[in-house]
């Protein structure tokens, strides 16, 4: 887990509008996406909603991404974490995501605004998912893999425009009506717009696929 600090930004883009300023207090946030060994590790902890599938993933290798995970059972992931070690683990929220992803940066990309796939996996330059870290461009903050590899789930409903968003970093769930869940990040299959820090994406919270992982946020100490 890395500690991102506190600060404020502004989130979105002149395709992802209204641009507008968020408040974001501190949080850990894991360094790499999960990958296939934790996954495996947690999925062996006693049960508290859903089974889980010990070896989702189609690309498979234990310091690889897990993917093909739903955001139900990212939940469930988080919800087994939080019970063993007396921690509170969640999805981090679309605001906490781009906010770490752009570490202080207003470019399209936390390196600039260009992008190769020398400093990202995207658009099927390599054909699948790699080990997390692979390609040595860590963020000012030190966190990898923000830009491809997997789409990443977010804790929010999907909301098509920031009309109404939330201005302090909390998850944006009103609206039950809004079934689909956030993603964001990119993957291994999907070009570099989407790979933008600032890009989007949704899918129903039981979808699963093979481009589709998460990383987790420690917020607090549960309450004994």
């Amino acid at each position: 887990m890395v500690s991102i600090p506190a600060g404020s930004f502004q989130m979105g883009s002149t395709a992802e509008q209204p641009i507008h300023q968020v408040t974001i207090n501190s949080f850990f946030l894991g360094k790499y996406p999960v990958t296939q060994a934790q996954w495996k590790a947690v999925a062996a902890l006693s049960k508290i909603k859903l089974d889980l599938d010990s070896d989702p993933a189609n690309f498979k290798g234990d310091s690889r991404p897990v993917e093909q995970v739903s955001w139900r059972e990212a939940i469930e992931f988080c919800d087994r974490l939080s019970h063993k070690t007396n921690r509170i683990y969640r999805l981090p929220s679309e605001a906490e995501w781009e906010y770490a992803c752009r570490a202080c940066t207003n470019t399209l990309y936390h390196f600039g605004e260009m992008i190769t796939n020398d400093l990202a996996n995207y658009n099927g330059g390599v054909g699948g998912t790699t080990p997390v870290g692979s390609f040595g461009v860590a963020n000012s903050f030190g966190l990898y893999d923000m830009h491809g590899n997997v789409w990443e789930w977010c804790l929010d409903r999907w909301h098509s425009n920031y009309e109404g968003a939330p201005n302090n970093g909390s998850a944006w769930l009103t609206d039950k009506n809004k079934v689909d869940r956030s993603l964001r990040g990119g993957s291994c299959h999907y070009s570099s717009w989407y790979c933008r820090s600032a890009s989007r994406n949704r899918d129903h919270p039981i979808k699963k696929y093979h481009s589709t992982g998460f990383r987790v946020v420690c917020s607090s100490a549960r309450n004994s």
